[in-house]
């Protein structure tokens, strides 16, 4: 009888389908605990007359932040553009079994990834201290009328987002099955065209994401740009409140709108990472599918 008693016991505590699962009383008072402290802390934050709302509201459309609006919108698509092309020139040749262009690319990456950001950016901004002019062949410029803040601005950022983008590229390039372009080389296909038609497509799915990630974070990291005096949506609110003095309220401003971005730039994201997930559920065959990728593209080239 205690050995039936122990055996019931011990089935007992080995039945751990549903112990992961808290008792619902339990999950109700987490959830009621949860959404009452969040709805205490909003009540204080919409009725402390510190945060000045009204006053939020009152310059969330100003002229003058919409215009920094749109040069932040614009920084981040011009150094998001610069940034991907030259990541993949840098890790196709990080990549190549040339050893100065690999060597080279690693350079670059070490160098850009292994500094802040800002201090690239006084740097460029401030390039006319170390070469007051800018000379190729016979031709000749004044630094400072070429490198303005809006150049600055756009190669500082482009070329810290091309480090970062190589590293992405190159992983992505990496989790393609090397029997990819192994079969495609067997076609006939040189190295470059197996790349960019077979390689490069699979590769997306693992590119992607990460991509986004990074564009979310230049609309963060274009903030940056506001200590070498470009007109951005930070810099914008900076000139009101120095006018003003309401510091906190045109910050808010400024954060509402980095959040507001950021969300849609997050949704557009999950829609593009289902897109590229779509096929991994419900698909056993998917590796064998994969490698006759390369044969059907290499027949398509013959």
């Amino acid at each position: 009888m205690s050995s039936t008693a122990s055996i019931h016991t011990d089935d007992a505590l080995r039945d751990v389908k549903r112990a992961h699962v808290p008792f619902p009383v339990t999950r109700l008072a987490l959830w009621v605990f949860t959404l009452a402290v969040a709805l205490g802390f909003a009540y204080i934050v919409a009725i402390n007359p510190n945060f000045g709302w009204p006053v939020v509201a009152q310059y969330f459309f100003d002229p003058t932040v919409m215009q920094g609006l749109w040069v932040t919108l614009g920084l981040t698509v011009v150094a998001m553009i610069i940034g991907v092309a030259l990541g993949l020139i840098l890790a196709i040749a990080r990549m190549s079994n040339d050893r100065l262009a690999s060597s080279l690319a690693g350079l670059f990456i070490w160098f850009f990834r292994g500094t802040p950001l800002l201090v690239q950016l006084i740097f460029w901004y401030n390039m006319s201290t170390l070469f007051p002019r800018i000379s190729i062949g016979i031709a000749s410029w004044n630094t400072n009328d070429l490198i303005t803040p809006l150049t600055a601005a756009i190669i500082g950022l482009a070329l810290n987002e091309a480090a970062y983008m190589a590293e992405i590229i190159r992983g992505g390039l990496l989790s393609v099955d090397k029997g990819q372009a192994e079969t495609a080389q067997a076609f006939g296909m040189t190295k470059a065209r197996a790349l960019w038609r077979i390689i490069i497509p699979q590769a997306m799915k693992s590119i992607v994401p990460p991509t986004g990630n990074q564009l979310i974070s230049m609309i963060k990291a274009t903030s940056l740009v506001s200590v070498i005096a470009m007109a951005d949506l930070l810099y914008s609110v900076q000139s009101i409140y120095n006018r003003t003095f309401e510091i906190i309220p045109m910050l808010l401003v400024a954060v509402l709108w980095y959040l507001l971005i950021t969300s849609i730039l997050n949704v557009g994201q999950g829609a593009i990472e289902r897109y590229y997930n779509r096929g991994d559920r419900g698909a056993p065959d998917r590796t064998r599918a994969n490698s006759t990728t390369a044969a059907g593209a290499a027949d398509e080239h013959v």
